[in-house]
């Protein structure tokens, strides 16, 4: 499988929306580690290069680590599974101008969970790709059961027993659930496809993961985190020895992330081996048994799950992170954003709100409560059937985003790929996406004007890229967000609203996030952010407006903002609120 495109040209929704419709395998670990490939690395895409590994420990680089990194990698040993399953030996990866991997180590045991842990950009997602088949080493080797293997297609990984979930969604919009599940592997009879049976099945497989839909749905009518349930049952429906997952809590619900535990927990008792790769560091000691640490591109260090947090981060980060929320609150200022009565029948009913210059305003709630909805309405993205908005105390059209644009209203989806990125589409390209009409001239773009910009905020937000040339695809999320970000910088946009900021995002880009955030309302911008991850919302908000069966229940200044008052009013029964009226929102409920 390749995961190359060529190139095309931003600027139209309907671009980024296709171009987002099949992300598959990428390499998004390829970052600005600038080398050419070395003289010992094979010639032919997936051989081994000759000694690569040897001779070293697992789950260690040479050299790499310092030596109390070292001694904690000696002293976890083969950790708590069984046989060995899987095994990379100084595994190398390069892309255009990047390492990507660096002489990776890492092994896995039947019935353990084995966590995948570093940056964005450290190289997890690169790593897992070759071993499920989308990329293939430039050197190292990988053995399976203990036999070197060349994994060359997804088809290659799913004959040894490996199936992976994949941060980005691998489903066809216009299939059905069933249809999705088991795509090129559908039951028949009598040469046809046994649809009655493939429904019966899948049944089997969504009750399994706990998630109520028909088979015959389709994929494209679900939200985000019932798709993640249903890539998870697809790669259930596979019956794999090794199984890899790639932040499969990132947009679930605490009650869904407990239901997949208890998923993880059954399959490690049969004796799958598994992969886990997560940015939630409560995570890593609730499931895994043993965890490896990347940084860029090499792996530091094996360390047990049990670590603590703090050292966790500093293995991952390479120093320590003294305040995970630095949230510096001013005095608010004049009111940017208005919002009065605004309604959409079935979805949401009487918002009504205003954010100040200087301040974040938090949005919190149950999945359902219509926060998705609102936001979108607000930008213009969808119609509303009554109330009003108003940006800097002007009137703003309904229903038009170009208006909401040009009144200084930004916004960055939950769902970076699909509706903040045109994935094909270069890192200079995706920056100048909103400036493009005020850089265009007669017809023709000031692309010299463009290129400064884009470099300059690409600086401001330590992009971490080859270049400005560099495909939007190819890099880690964390980078993918703050692209999405600078091209509303770039706008110099006067509210901007963010829908789960950092959602998939190691704690180093978060907190650079975080002082993006600071810094845009010390010059007098104003935030309005959706999480839900709750510490989040209580960390950086001035205050926190609740929004339960879309209605606004309550609001709670910084210092009443507690999770109990939150949750006390995330699960309030709204007075005369109307029955249907709650959005179906597409993000989870992290920490709710």
């Amino acid at each position: 499988m390749s995961a190359e495109h060529e190139p095309s040209s931003p600027g139209a929704a309907d671009a980024a929306a296709s171009a987002a419709s099949n992300p598959g395998p990428t390499p998004s670990d390829a970052q600005s580690r600038t080398s050419t490939p070395s003289p010992g690395s094979a010639s032919t895409p997936g051989a081994a290069a000759p000694g690569a590994g040897t001779g070293t420990a697992p789950g260690t680089a040479p050299g790499a680590g310092t030596a109390a990194e070292r001694a904690d990698a000696e002293a976890v040993g083969t950790g708590g599974g069984g046989a060995e399953l899987l095994r990379m030996e100084g595994v190398r990866k390069t892309f255009p101008g990047v390492i990507a991997l660096d002489g990776v180590d890492f092994d896995l045991r039947r019935g353990e969970v084995h966590v995948l842990l570093g940056e964005n950009g450290a190289g997890k997602s690169t790593l897992i790709k070759m071993v499920s088949g989308a990329h293939r080493p430039d050197g190292g080797r990988i053995l399976v059961d203990g036999e070197p293997v060349r994994i060359n297609s997804a088809q290659d990984a799913e004959r040894l027993g490996i199936a992976t979930i994949y941060q980005e969604f691998n489903l066809v919009p216009d299939l059905t659930v069933a249809e999705n599940i088991f795509l090129g592997r559908q039951p028949r009879r009598f040469g046809m496809i046994d649809r009655k049976a493939m429904d019966a099945r899948a049944a089997e497989l969504l009750a399994r993961v706990g998630v109520d839909v028909s088979p015959r749905t389709r994929v494209r009518d679900l939200g985000i985190a019932r798709l993640q349930m249903v890539e998870i049952a697809k790669a259930l429906s596979l019956e794999a020895r090794v199984l890899i997952m790639d932040e499969p809590t990132a947009v679930l619900t605490t009650e869904e992330v407990d239901k997949l535990f208890r998923i993880v927990r059954t399959l490690r008792a049969d004796g799958v081996g598994v992969v886990f790769i997560t940015h939630h560091l409560e995570e890593i000691a609730a499931l895994g048994d043993r965890v490896t640490v990347l940084r860029d591109g090499r792996s530091v260090t094996q360390v047990p799950a049990s670590t603590d947090q703090d050292e966790l981060v500093r293995l991952m980060v390479g120093r320590s992170i003294e305040q995970q929320y630095p949230r510096e609150r001013g005095d608010a200022g004049e009111p940017l954003l208005q919002v009065r009565g605004l309604t959409r029948n079935g979805s949401f009913r009487d918002i009504g709100f205003e954010v100040r210059a200087g301040e974040v305003v938090g949005l919190a709630g149950l999945v359902g409560a219509g926060r998705t909805e609102v936001v979108r309405a607000l930008f213009g993205a969808d119609p509303y059937d009554s109330g009003s908005v108003e940006v800097l105390g002007r009137p703003l059209p309904g229903h038009d985003v170009v208006a909401a644009m040009r009144a200084g209203i930004g916004l960055v989806p939950e769902d970076r790929k699909g509706q903040g990125l045109v994935l094909d589409g270069s890192v200079q390209e995706n920056l100048g996406l909103v400036t493009l009409r005020a850089a265009t001239r007669a017809g023709l773009v000031d692309r010299a004007a463009q290129r400064r910009s884009a470099a300059g905020v690409a600086e401001r937000l330590a992009v971490r890229m080859a270049g400005l040339d560099q495909r939007v695809r190819t890099l880690s999320g964390g980078n993918q967000q703050k692209v999405v970000i600078g091209k509303w910088l770039l706008a110099d946009s006067k509210v901007l609203i963010l829908d789960e900021p950092t959602r998939g995002i190691d704690v180093g880009a978060k907190v650079e996030i975080y002082q993006l955030i600071n810094e845009l309302t010390a010059s007098g911008h104003a935030v309005l952010m959706i999480s839900s991850d709750l510490p989040e919302v209580l960390g950086m908000s001035d205050r926190v407006l609740v929004m339960a069966q879309g209605r606004i229940a309550g609001e709670l200044t910084a210092r009443e903002a507690t999770q109990d008052a939150v949750m006390a009013l995330a699960v309030k029964d709204v007075k005369d609120a109307d029955e249907g009226v709650g959005g179906k929102e597409k993000e989870g409920s992290r920490g709710h």
